[in-house]
């Protein structure tokens, strides 16, 4: 019957014809080809196209990170590897990694999405008050609500009062801005600075290594990127006298307005002194730039005798002399003991900016209308804990406790091994989710690379997939002194795991010196 309907000359196939004609499929109404049968030329093309765009790169999930995706599937189809598994260590995700969720956070997430559970005694009484208390602050009593576009007002006033208890000094809730991760809001942050042409260019200084979020919004922003590099040779530790070499040079072509700081760093694993910390403040005063720092990993500290020192605080009591500085402060879900990525949670808080420039950043946030508000309530539930004596303070605490003790026992054992292979370098990883080791490759190799058109990492980094089914991500994507060679991997696969990765690693490493020595 179908066949008949589409061949015979039915009124009903002619109406389906002129349907398709009208709605564009036909020549003469935007098809593929033009009047008189001629091609039509595309609006959009890779010439066309916004080209500040095109220069935008992301390492983390560069072309490395798409070929492990298809390995991934030609091992499900049963392709012979030399690996049963593909292993990627390219980004901070805990849970893809195998880490359980913080049981209270999803408790109350789950009472948040579903409220009929609220009466729910299997629920512990503290994880209903939260969520009842996230919801009162929801338009409609509804997670599924528009926001205020800076955020939930409550969750605001909760992330307010963690930070002044972490820092010992007050904090407003108009200066904090909920966002969709941190991300967000450290792109928003670099949009109210950039400015200007030639010499009157913005120029945004970020640390070598970075994270490449970093260059990648400078990139998209059309400011300049301003180099700093962090001393490998000191655990990379930043060096005062390395910013005033980099803010000099690069006010000979543009004009510094903004220092960007990781702490703890990515992907270099290091953590500020309480003494850096005050001498990154001054000089950001002297040289009168905004200061953002990101300090996404301030949970996770791990080495002996370092400590996270916020830069709010230090700045607080650095006294009224450093009291106008601009600043800008980033947390987020991801990260720390947590590892909520998915729910893109993150907040911003803001010091001594200007108001009328505050203004301009709610209307910039409105644009987007708000944050995620799941996001939102699970950062709550970050700075607004269980406290001693309620339901939930003890299961939430070893929880907390056994993720950060394995994290820190993990980023022991993987700086250790790669010190102890042949032609392979690693920095103490103090803090935060990475290593960053520094191969040592033999000139063989180097040559290799540059005749396929590949930075010697990067080729590296390709071979270690393909023959041993691990994904790091070449040290060129982040950025690296000339002459030196760096992967970033996580720490984050679960020790079982990790032996694998280590041993997988190893082996490889060897034969590529032995296949490429001098």
């Amino acid at each position: 019957m179908l066949s008949r309907f589409m061949s015979g000359p039915h009124p009903a196939k002619r109406r389906l014809v002129a349907m398709s004609s009208h709605l564009g499929n036909g020549p003469q109404n935007g098809g593929p080809t033009g009047p008189a049968g001629q091609t039509r030329a595309k609006v959009l093309t890779i010439d066309s196209m916004n080209p500040l765009v095109k220069k935008v790169e992301y390492a983390v999930r560069g072309p490395i990170v798409a070929r492990a995706t298809e390995l991934e599937k030609e091992l499900e189809k049963g392709v012979p590897k030399p690996f049963k598994q593909v292993i990627k260590a390219n980004i901070g995700d805990a849970h893809a990694m195998g880490q359980k969720p913080i049981t209270f956070l999803r408790q109350v997430i789950s009472l948040c999405v579903n409220p009929d559970l609220l009466d729910n005694e299997s629920f512990p009484a503290d994880a209903r008050e939260r969520a009842r208390r996230i919801l009162q602050g929801c338009k409609g009593g509804s997670l599924g609500s528009y926001s205020d576009s800076v955020g939930v007002e409550v969750i605001r006033k909760d992330i307010a009062a963690y930070i002044e208890r972490r820092d010992g000094f007050p904090s407003d809730p108009d200066n904090i801005f909920l966002s969709t991760g941190a991300s967000d809001a450290i792109k928003n942050m670099v949009k109210l600075l950039v400015r200007g042409e030639g010499r009157d260019q913005t120029g945004v200084m970020i640390p070598i290594p970075q994270y490449p979020l970093y260059s990648a919004v400078v990139a998209e922003l059309n400011a300049v990127q301003v180099n700093y590099y962090l001393d490998e040779d000191n655990n990379w530790a930043l060096d005062i006298a390395e910013l005033e070499r980099s803010v000099k040079e690069a006010r000979e072509h543009c004009t510094p307005r903004v220092l960007c700081v990781i702490n703890p760093g990515n992907p270099t694993g290091q953590v500020l002194s309480k003494e850096n910390v005050q001498e990154i403040i001054k000089f950001a005063a002297r040289e009168h730039l905004f200061l953002m720092a990101d300090e996404v990993y301030q949970d996770n500290i791990y080495a002996d005798g370092c400590a996270f020192h916020s830069f709010k605080k230090t700045l607080m009591e650095l006294g009224p002399d450093y009291a106008g500085l601009e600043l800008a402060s980033f947390h987020s879900t991801s990260k720390g003991y947590m590892g909520e990525c998915g729910f893109r949670g993150g907040y911003m808080e803001v010091i001594n900016m200007d108001p009328q420039v505050k203004l301009q950043l709610k209307k910039l946030v409105s644009t987007k209308l708000c944050p995620p508000v799941s996001g939102q309530a699970t950062m709550d539930c970050v700075v607004n804990p269980p406290q001693p004596g309620e339901p939930s303070y003890e299961s939430f605490i070893k929880e907390k406790t056994a993720v950060l003790t394995s994290l820190a026992e993990r980023a022991k054992l993987v700086a250790e091994t790669f010190n102890s292979i042949e032609g392979v370098t690693c920095n103490t990883v103090q803090g935060a989710m990475y290593a960053f080791p520094r191969i040592h490759l033999p000139q063989r190799a180097v040559d290799k690379a540059k005749s396929l058109g590949q930075s010697p990492d990067g080729f590296y980094a390709l071979q270690l997939l393909e023959q041993a089914g691990i994904c790091v991500v070449p040290g060129s994507g982040f950025g690296q002194r000339d002459g030196t060679y760096h992967f970033r991997t996580t720490i984050l696969p679960q020790p079982d795991k990790l032996k694998i990765f280590m041993d997988a690693f190893t082996a490889f490493h060897n034969k590529f010196l032995k296949e490429y020595a001098d």
